[in-house]
């Protein structure tokens, strides 16, 4: 029988979900009728000096939906299941288990990522702000770009940062790849969309977004039984037609320009022969079946490949469904299980593969999520946030309520291999029993951003003038790196 207050949740969810698209949606309307963005010269900000870089390429392995960190990176209390146990008692539905460095025990079902934590930097203390009503859209929204949703400008995306700022490493490779996220008829496809862009940086510094990464050899090939004039002209046509296009006079100079170069860097990659960093089938056997776990570790495989040919960011995503995944609203230990096994396997061999290549130091590989979970907070301890769990019981009695599935923000794990880390370290820390908060060094989203920016080369006070006002990588350009967590 349905709960009123769930219904209830459900019906303010909604309204806050349309309220939240119709400002999302004037403000990437108006991204179209911006200006070119002016880098914020040293005589108007003379704090801005550009680190040295500890990285070259980022590789982004976001597992969307709110991976709970007890049954993960930061294991608990373990309590097995067991009908009629108190909700109270559910710290962690998975037993801890060793690594490969002395002390640091992860979560059972991580096995494989277990033998590659000495390569890693494992942050146990990422906090996310309040906002409110802990809704996905804006949670995530937030973390990719920095800044809590709606914003008056169109925020660019963390990827798009690095496109615009550092520009490619491989001037035919897309510096920005998005692999495994359906952005047409899935879930909250609008919200999802709002941040997966360049905001006002422009059409050229955007994504290529790959949503099947067994099918992304075929996005970078002509058309089958074209020839190569015929697809120049082809070409040359489609750059017409955007010329003209009625839309022209709802778009700026800037923006137009920005478009046809995103066509003219399309057409660069289609005609070469780095194409064939796309295409999977050329991967060895043996080295495909390692990573073919779904679509998320062919997406791995995929990152890999595009890190070596050159790409400079690329984000492979679990994909964001509701109730899918890592939103695990009910049946939580079962689909946090399912989970395992699809990251496990994948994470650690892209971790070994990169190694092998010599390409570990110099990529930052990050694997996160907008929040953790809970088996009775909702966000943070004194929050006023909806709560949104499916299931409200004081004790376990069937299995689709052992796990942990309300929102929880208050403490988070992120974990950085390469890239100028420290190898074998764990940072700060959450309490022991709930609620699981930070209990020390705390790091904000804000903070995060500025370690990872610092890390490729970007300064957080790195900011370009739009709508005549300055607007940074990090809010207000006052990020701070955590430097004990470089090497």
């Amino acid at each position: 029988m349905t709960d009123k207050r769930d219904e209830v949740t459900r019906q303010d969810r909604t309204e806050i979900r349309r309220k939240f698209l119709r400002q999302l949606s004037a403000a990437s309307a108006a991204a179209w009728m911006t200006g070119a963005p002016q880098l914020v010269s040293a005589s108007e900000d003379s704090h801005v000096e550009q680190p040295k870089p500890t990285a070259d390429a980022c590789i982004l392995l976001w597992l969307a939906g709110g991976m709970a960190a007890p049954e993960t990176f930061d294991p608990k209390r373990y309590a097995p299941f067991e009908k009629g146990m108190s909700v109270d008692s559910m710290l962690s539905t998975f037993p801890a288990i060793d690594t490969n460095v002395d002390g640091l025990k992860i979560c059972e079902g991580l096995e494989n990522v277990a033998q590659v934590m000495d390569r890693a930097t494992l942050i146990r203390s990422a906090v996310q702000p309040d906002l409110g009503s802990i809704l996905h859209s804006r949670h995530q929204y937030h973390w990719h770009t920095g800044y809590v949703p709606p914003q008056t400008v169109a925020c660019p995306h963390i990827g798009a940062w690095m496109a615009k700022v550092l520009g490619p490493n491989n001037p035919v490779m897309p510096p920005f790849v998005n692999i495994g996220q359906r952005l047409e008829g899935v879930g909250e496809k609008e919200e999802l969309k709002a941040f997966t862009t360049a905001g006002f940086f422009g059409s050229e510094f955007g994504p290529m977004n790959l949503p099947f990464p067994e099918e992304a050899a075929a996005a970078v090939r002509p058309p089958q039984g074209m020839n190569a004039d015929r697809f120049a002209d082809r070409n040359k046509l489609f750059r017409k037609l955007v010329d003209q296009s009625p839309q022209r006079d709802y778009m700026s100079d800037y923006q137009q320009e920005s478009m046809l170069r995103s066509l003219d860097n399309a057409y660069r990659l289609l005609s070469s022969q780095d194409r064939n960093a796309f295409d999977l089938s050329l991967e060895p056997k043996k080295i495909y079946d390692l990573y073919d776990t779904s679509r998320f570790g062919r997406g791995c495989l995929l990152a890999r490949r595009l890190v070596e040919a050159g790409a400079r960011f690329v984000e492979v995503t679990t994909e964001y469904v509701p109730f899918l995944h890592w939103d695990t609203h009910a049946n939580g230990h079962e689909t946090v299980a399912r989970m395992h096994q699809e990251i496990d396997r994948p994470i650690a061999q892209l971790v070994l593969d990169l190694e092998e290549r010599g390409l570990l130091d110099r990529t930052l590989v990050i694997v996160a999520s907008e929040f953790s979970r809970d088996a009775i907070v909702e966000g943070k301890p004194g929050s006023n946030a909806n709560d949104q769990a499916t299931f409200k019981v004081d004790n376990v009695t069937e299995t689709k309520h052992y796990g942990l599935h309300r929102h929880f923000t208050g403490g988070t794990s992120v974990v950085m291999f390469g890239g100028g880390m420290k190898k074998g370290f764990v940072y700060g820390e959450t309490a022991d029993e709930r609620p699981l908060i930070a209990t020390k060094n705390p790091v904000s989203v804000m903070d995060l951003h500025a370690t990872i920016m610092t890390a490729m080369g970007i300064s957080p006070r790195t900011g370009f003038t739009i709508e005549e006002r300055p607007f940074y990588v990090t809010q207000d350009g006052k990020g701070k790196p955590v430097k004990e967590l470089f090497a």
